[in-house]
């Protein structure tokens, strides 16, 4: 199973990085967790016919910005959509006149789905909702007798501490600054993720989803990773361009 981290900026791009973008090579697929800004470097490691799963955690702006460049690819496998309720509206409406390409244009095709247990997929996913300002999913797929969480845009809850148990990595936010909590908009700040790692017993965690307000420079993420391995030492910055083997 390889990780590659195309986009780890919340919000909006920056010199840094894009935004939210997650693609997760399995034997029997490739898992895609959300489309932000980095979405559109996809076809860069997407090169056998595999299925191609993505999955939304929600539709706030930064995790879908990266969708038009669905028009630059050309899958023969297509594409598999899921997400929370409302996927099929997100895409009849965006990914459509005036706004892009209409879904029934695209070079790929596209099957789209709200996310079920019930879902037919190559690789086992479980999801449950996370604490934000609205409906928000995380995931935790299991495949090569690994197991990943991907949590993002959540404040503390059980339903994360629930997905992240026994996980080999978790990918989690870290849009908050070392100590802020804001409990009006849930999302957190690096000793949080850091405590539920720890809570959780997962080998890795990996910090994304950077604020790009609150992290401008390259040093303030830094800081954020030393403050988090003070109470989780397995810790790592997610930069755009990383990828890791488990």
């Amino acid at each position: 199973m390889k990780i590659h981290f195309l986009g780890t900026m919340g919000w909006f791009d920056s010199e840094l990085g894009n935004t939210l973008c997650v693609l997760v090579d399995t034997e029997k697929a490739y898992i895609v967790f959300d489309a932000g800004g980095g979405f559109y470097k996809l076809d860069r490691y997407i090169k056998e016919n595999k299925p191609v799963i993505l999955l939304f955690s929600h539709f706030h702006l930064d995790h879908i910005s990266g969708l038009h460049a669905l028009a630059k690819f050309s899958f023969p496998q297509g594409i598999k959509v899921f997400g929370p309720p409302g996927v099929k509206k997100l895409f009849s409406t965006l990914i459509n006149d005036p706004y892009s390409m209409p879904v029934k244009q695209l070079k790929t095709r596209l099957t789209i789905n709200e996310f079920s247990p019930r879902s037919k997929l190559p690789v086992e996913i479980e999801s449950r909702r996370l604490r934000h300002v609205g409906v928000c999913y995380g995931y935790r797929i299991t495949a090569e007798n690994k197991r990943l969480a991907f949590c993002t845009d959540t404040g503390p809850c059980k339903n994360f501490e629930a997905l992240a148990a026994g996980a080999d990595v978790l990918i989690t936010e870290c849009s908050l600054p070392p100590g802020k909590v804001d409990n009006r908009w849930p999302h957190l700040n690096p000793q949080q993720a850091a405590v539920i790692a720890k809570k959780a017993k997962v080998k890795q965690l990996f910090l994304a989803h950077f604020d790009s307000g609150a992290y401008p420079r390259l040093t303030e993420i830094k800081k954020a990773e030393r403050s988090a391995r003070v109470i989780f030492k397995r810790t790592r910055v997610a930069r755009d361009g990383l990828t890791v083997k488990i």
